[in-house]
């Protein structure tokens, strides 16, 4: 935050301690993505409204350049008109803020040089030099131009090797990698113990130490220690790192979303939706991960249906069989969100930012059953794991997901019911992993 604003924020403390009732406004920037849950837990577990107010101005000021226009923006929703006229003034010691006026560009001409652009691409093509035939002269090779040349010669010189076709990905280590192995549900809970989950936990936490990742697991966790784990994860400095893995082994349900479908619960039955998750590592929560790649891939269901597929010609396919002892990682429900706890409900309705630079990768489409071999593990980690072995040296990430998705698409499970994973990408360039050869 500018010191000009907290400067702003300190001056009329006694006046909004005095008056604000933090409830709604809590809301209102979770929405806006400048608070998260836990912050918002640890300011409405102090005892006294003052001390609820204080809490959240003081914890305003470490929340980056927007932070106080959206409790402007909050003060408003909520018709503390007073306190955000109050602000935006200064109370007289500032004029109020102006507002950005987007300035007049006025295009300069360009020199172009002797190439040629093809208008359906952005690539810019130099002519293609012939070499000369025997007995002639030799063909001058074509000039850049000065201006090109001179523009080379101040190009400033970049610790991250960034380009708009790929990220950075050469960082030792690559990145934290965290894993939720949820096995041992609790009797309450109404969930069966997820058997053969430990073999998936294995190879996904080989496959990433493989991938040059410092891997960190956990194991049966209840959904407040998912929080507590991830809110860990996001106040983490990923400065020195190129990325950020989480992986989550679990049972699962739909749930109401706006950005991510699906939740997945902790032990103790207690639903957790997708899009909380990864809202602890967007670039309002964690900036030190900004422009980097956060990615995701979750086993669990989808919802409680079970896909039984539609019938192809053999050259469509080559199915395979599922183990016998195939379970689901889903459980019975009575409506999309029934699952979930009432501190989810807030996902229903909040409007995040847009999750750039994410990979949310799923074993299951949305509302559907994940299928689990009791000794050889879930259909997906186990190709998962499998495609990133034998292809993270020369495939994206983007094109390995493709892989699994189809070879997790030929399996059946006792014979009749179908998976068909899927991903939503975010992504801005291509993502090559780091491999033992490259």
């Amino acid at each position: 935050m500018d010191q000009r604003h907290r400067e702003i924020l300190r001056r009329h403390r006694t006046s909004l301690v005095t008056t604000l009732d933090t409830a709604n406004i809590c809301d209102g920037l979770l929405s806006k993505g400048v608070f998260t849950q836990d912050m918002i837990d640890e300011i409405q577990n102090k005892e006294t409204r003052r001390d609820r107010a204080r809490a959240l101005l003081v914890d305003l000021e470490t929340r980056g350049s927007m932070a106080f226009r959206c409790f402007l923006e909050c003060l408003r929703e909520t018709e503390y008109h007073d306190q955000a006229g109050l602000l935006e003034s200064g109370d007289g010691a500032h004029p109020p803020m102006p507002v950005p006026v987007q300035p007049s560009l006025i295009p300069l001409p360009v020199q172009r040089p002797n190439y040629t652009e093809y208008p359906d691409r952005s690539v810019v093509i130099p002519p293609r030099v012939v070499p000369p035939r025997p007995g002639t002269l030799p063909v001058p090779k074509p000039i850049s131009p000065p201006s090109e040349t001179k523009q080379e010669d101040q190009k400033p010189t970049r610790n991250r090797r960034d380009s708009i076709q790929t990220y950075k990905m050469d960082a030792n280590p690559c990145g934290i990698c965290l894993i939720i192995n949820n096995v041992d549900f609790e009797p309450d809970s109404s969930l069966k113990d997820r058997t053969g989950s430990n073999i998936d936990c294995d190879k996904m936490e080989r496959r990433f130490k493989a991938l040059n990742f410092k891997v960190d697991v956990k194991r049966n966790l209840k959904c407040k220690y998912i929080k507590r784990d991830m809110s860990t994860l996001s106040k983490e400095d990923h400065s020195l790192y190129d990325c950020c893995v989480v992986i989550i082994l679990s049972h699962g349900t739909e749930a109401n979303h706006n950005r991510f479908p699906g939740a997945v619960h902790g032990v103790d039955g207690k639903a957790i939706s997708i899009q909380i998750i990864t809202n602890y590592l967007n670039g309002h929560n964690c900036p030190s991960l900004q422009g980097k790649p956060k990615l995701f891939f979750i086993q669990a269901c989808g919802g409680g249906e079970r896909d039984t597929g539609f019938e192809v010609s053999p050259d469509e396919a080559q199915p395979s069989m599922g183990g016998e002892d195939d379970q689901t990682d889903a459980i019975p429900m009575s409506s999309s969100s029934d699952s979930l706890s009432t501190s989810d409900e807030i996902d229903a309705r909040a409007t995040l930012p847009t999750p750039s630079d994410m990979l949310v990768s799923y074993s299951t489409f949305p509302g559907y059953v994940s299928w689990r071999d009791t000794e050889a593990g879930s259909w997906y980690i186990e190709n998962l794991d499998r495609v990133l072995q034998q292809n993270a040296d020369t495939d994206d990430l983007v094109t390995m997901l493709m892989m699994v998705n189809d070879a997790v698409s030929q399996i059946s499970a006792k014979g009749l019911y179908k998976q068909m994973p899927g991903s939503f990408n975010f992504l801005r360039k291509l993502l090559y992993f780091q491999t033992p050869r490259s």
